[in-house]
């Protein structure tokens, strides 16, 4: 008997109310900020998304405007010069401040960003759309630990919850979005404190982009064979060469960085000499195909099978309009390259055109950024439940085959992959 009421004392101890009130007042901080945070970063990616479809279609409709990527380019190398800062690191800038914070991330980052994006993709530059939103919802959330006065672990949080929003928003993925900020900057260990922060403000941050009327991109995946030992095998061999193609990509873009540091040690020139090969490049091929964000070719990838050839000169162009100064993401880009050479590999391998190009689309993602939970999301947020298995199993495969590398230099990987 006495050893039943020590139970029930301890059991309220366990539950009292002191650390109910504790949870209580947690939950309510953390959703009164993500809701500023959310509907500021989703409206902000609502205007970079309708924005970003203008000028990619006014591009599209006059190829002439491919001309002037040079003096795109220097518009943005003038601007970044004299009024950019720090904010030329982008996404790694923001990673820095999470591992080792020194100042608030400039807000300036998230106009010039916007700016330098644009300007991109009207001209003919290869590049994406993740790097400006993340960098405009961090940009956004580290204001509000600036005007509260907040502490460093708060300021980290708030990080978290700019990187989540932009994400989520950009791609209509919130469980991916959520899940990204958390890999993207926990070093391989995700600390609980993240964790509801990043959720809530992911959700509130894509309703907010819904709310303007703007419209994700909508992928299928129609048939979705019973997975077999066979089928294992040939994943397995699909998700090391999404893992070679990530490699691959990540040392193009280092390496074209690294030449044009060499031939042009000129910041504000790098992209006018690069706007002038890539567009002759591109008037020379007189296709507009695989500049910009790609997407017809992604969605025409998970119909019909695509040329074989067409991931590498997505990588070709995409890491050398990055690598010579020019604005945006990589990981539309990434997603490209994973589409076709998933379509392209189901010449040999026998599985669904579709199911190959999801696969793909989701695992060089995962490899490129070291991660695989989020993509593993994402894929199911954008193709259903039913593919899971497939695009999980391709994901971690391509994530421990792509090595240490990563799309973001300043991604700290400490203890993410031993083995």
């Amino acid at each position: 008997m006495f050893e039943r009421f020590k139970n029930l004392y301890l059991l309220k101890n366990h539950f009292s109310f002191r650390s109910f009130k504790k949870g209580l007042n947690y939950c309510m901080k953390w959703l009164l900020l993500a809701i500023p945070v959310g509907m500021l970063s989703g409206s902000a990616s609502a205007g970079f998304l309708l924005a970003l479809d203008w000028v990619t279609a006014y591009r599209e409709s006059n190829f002439w405007i491919i001309a002037f990527l040079p003096l795109g380019g220097l518009a943005i190398g003038l601007v970044y010069h004299h009024w950019g800062g720090d904010s030329h690191k982008g996404n790694n800038l923001i990673i820095d401040e999470f591992h080792a914070p020194v100042k608030t991330v400039p807000f300036r980052m998230a106009p010039l960003v916007l700016f330098g994006t644009l300007i991109t993709h009207l001209f003919g530059g290869s590049a994406g759309r993740e790097g400006t939103a993340v960098q405009m919802g961090a940009a956004i959330a580290d204001r509000f630990s600036k005007w509260l006065n907040m502490s460093i672990t708060d300021r980290k949080t708030l990080l978290i919850k700019g990187i989540s929003a932009g994400f989520a928003s950009v791609f209509g993925t919130p469980l991916a979005g959520a899940v990204f900020a958390l890999e993207m900057m926990s070093k391989g260990k995700v600390r609980g404190e993240f964790i509801l922060p990043s959720f809530l403000v992911a959700y509130i941050a894509h309703f907010a982009c819904l709310m303007w009327n703007v419209n994700h991109t909508v992928y299928s995946i129609p048939a979705v064979p019973d997975l077999h030992v066979i089928h294992l095998l040939w994943i397995c061999l699909a998700g090391v060469l999404f893992g070679f193609a990530s490699v691959l990509f990540i040392s193009m873009a280092h390496f074209w960085g690294e030449v044009f540091k060499i031939l042009v040690s000129n910041p504000v020139l790098r992209p006018v000499y690069g706007g002038i090969i890539l567009s002759a490049l591109i008037w020379l091929w007189g296709d507009t195909t695989y500049i910009g964000l790609g997407v017809p070719v992604i969605q025409h990838a998970f119909v019909v099978k695509a040329v074989v050839f067409a991931f590498l000169l997505k990588i070709l162009l995409t890491t050398f309009t990055i690598g010579v100064g020019f604005k945006g993401g990589e990981v539309t880009p990434l997603f490209f390259i994973g589409a076709t050479l998933g379509s392209a590999l189901s010449l040999w391998i026998p599985l669904p055109t579709a199911l190959m190009a999801g696969m793909g689309f989701a695992a060089v993602f995962a490899g490129a950024t070291n991660t695989p939970l989020a993509c593993i999301l994402m894929g199911i947020e954008l193709f259903g439940l039913e593919s899971a298995l497939y695009i999980g199993l391709a994901c971690v495969i391509a994530y421990f085959s792509s090595g240490h590398g990563s799309i973001y230099s300043a991604q700290r990987l400490e203890g993410s992959k031993k083995y």
